[in-house]
């Protein structure tokens, strides 16, 4: 129950300030993304602003030993990219630019009702299970994608 309720807290005060800073407004995120037109640099300050506390709090929080609500942080992956990795991402950055929501502001967006984010969220969604299809993954389903060319950071 901790962990619910800590959970929707985190997510309550991520979607206010995804409200406060106007990322919930596509305008908004289309003009930063519009760098040869008439740019709006303030996504770079909420950006900066959020590297800014996790630069902050991250060596404080590993400093616990453990995460309050897990039996151990999770091990650093590193990884190649690989096809799917760069076309999931193409994908998510031609979404983010034609439709100026990212996942969260999207979400967050529902409350207003607006067909074009109704839409928007309803093919995020379409996507997220087209992309667990067996034959989306290459396989039968056992690995997760990527999972051949990830390794823990601590191998030499």
């Amino acid at each position: 129950m901790r962990l619910l309720i800590t959970a929707f807290l985190s997510g309550l005060i991520f979607a206010l300030g995804l409200g406060l800073a106007g990322m919930t407004d596509p305008a908004n995120v289309q003009g930063f993304l519009d760098i040869a037109g008439d740019w709006d640099y303030r996504l770079a300050f909420v950006m900066g602003g959020a590297i800014a506390v996790h630069a902050a709090l991250r060596p404080l929080i590993l400093r616990r030993g453990r995460p309050l609500f897990a039996p151990r942080f999770p091990d650093l992956l590193r990884g190649r990219p690989d096809a799917k990795l760069l076309a999931g991402s193409a994908l998510f950055g031609v979404g983010w630019g034609l439709g100026g929501y990212c996942p969260g502001p999207a979400l967050t967006s529902v409350a207003s009702g607006a067909p074009q984010v109704l839409v928007f969220v309803a093919a995020m969604f379409g996507g997220f299970l087209l992309a667990r299809l067996p034959w989306a993954r290459g396989s039968a389903g056992a690995r997760s994608p990527g999972s051949t060319t990830v390794e823990p950071l601590s191998s030499p």
